[in-house]
């Protein structure tokens, strides 16, 4: 049975692109941060079990709590960019892209004393129409990316793209590892994690992931938001139906769900699973 990569993207709940509309990133300096409970949380949980896994940190969260990031590296999981300001990278031109990347990589590196060998885009916006990214992602000296999801979305994903590790730019170029998905009439559907995974009942998240690691013979590729397993984070007002239910829905369910994935499968980090020697 193929061991799995858990991943988590390191971001505080008001950092999530669906409130970029109402919380300024002028103002995350003032709102009250959960990044280091929820941490704590998480860290303690992958101990209990004794699982390595890999974090995509936001370098505006590594830039205050170096602390945390010295954390992360000192319990022997991978350290991995995730961009300095959540900006997607399909919002970005080419030179904000480049600029987004190397400096997140260069403060993650200075913090940790670490390489960083891994990227993913927030939301997931690497696509059909800016896969230059990854060329610029090469050009500054990562090994892989994460930044594809293989899915129809109304916000992101790439249905065309293969589901499972490939190089978009040929054989010479970056490798992109995306999240999960298990086809099912033809169609690609989520099950690796985020809000489909706090939304549907586990058995059926079991069931997609054992049939990944079988049927297909592949490793699941899992994500997750620290801000995920926090019910008492700040609700926030004056947004729409649809991203309320996305963002809160289950939360208080969330942690139990993780405790038994973790508990059902084998983990590992991402860079131990598809960089071979590299991982060193």
């Amino acid at each position: 049975m193929p061991v799995n990569a858990m991943t988590i993207d390191v971001e505080d709940y008001f950092q999530v692109s669906a409130f970029s509309d109402h919380i300024s990133r002028a103002a995350w300096d003032s709102l009250p941060c959960r990044i280091e409970r929820n941490m704590d949380i998480i860290l303690e949980l992958l101990h209990r079990h004794d699982v390595h896994a890999t974090f995509f940190t936001l370098g505006w969260i590594a830039e205050r709590y170096p602390q945390l990031i010295r954390r992360i590296t000192e319990n022997g999981h991978e350290l991995a960019s995730h961009g300095y300001h959540h900006y997607r990278a399909s919002d970005q031109s080419r030179s904000e892209f480049h600029e987004d990347v190397y400096s997140s990589k260069a403060l993650l590196e200075d913090i940790s004393g670490q390489r960083i060998k891994g990227y993913r885009a927030p939301s997931f916006s690497i696509g059909a129409n800016n896969l230059w990214a990854f060329d610029t992602l090469l050009e500054t000296g990562y090994l892989y990316s994460s930044s594809i999801y293989p899915i129809r979305h109304d916000h992101y994903g790439m249905p065309e793209a293969p589901r499972f590790k490939f190089r978009p730019r040929g054989e010479q170029g970056i490798l992109e590892i995306p999240v999960t998905t298990a086809t099912l009439l033809g169609r690609n559907l989520p099950a690796a994690g985020g809000g489909y995974f706090r939304l549907i009942p586990y058995a059926l998240s079991h069931w997609l992931i054992h049939r990944i690691n079988t049927l297909d013979n592949e490793s699941c590729i899992f994500y997750f938001h620290p801000w995920e397993i926090d019910p008492q984070q700040p609700q926030q007002t004056g947004i729409g139906v649809k991203t309320r239910f996305r963002h809160y829905v289950n939360l208080a369910h969330m942690e139990k769900k993780i405790h038994t994935l973790l508990t059902d499968f084998a983990w590992d980090r991402m860079d131990a699973l598809f960089l071979g020697k590299l991982h060193d």
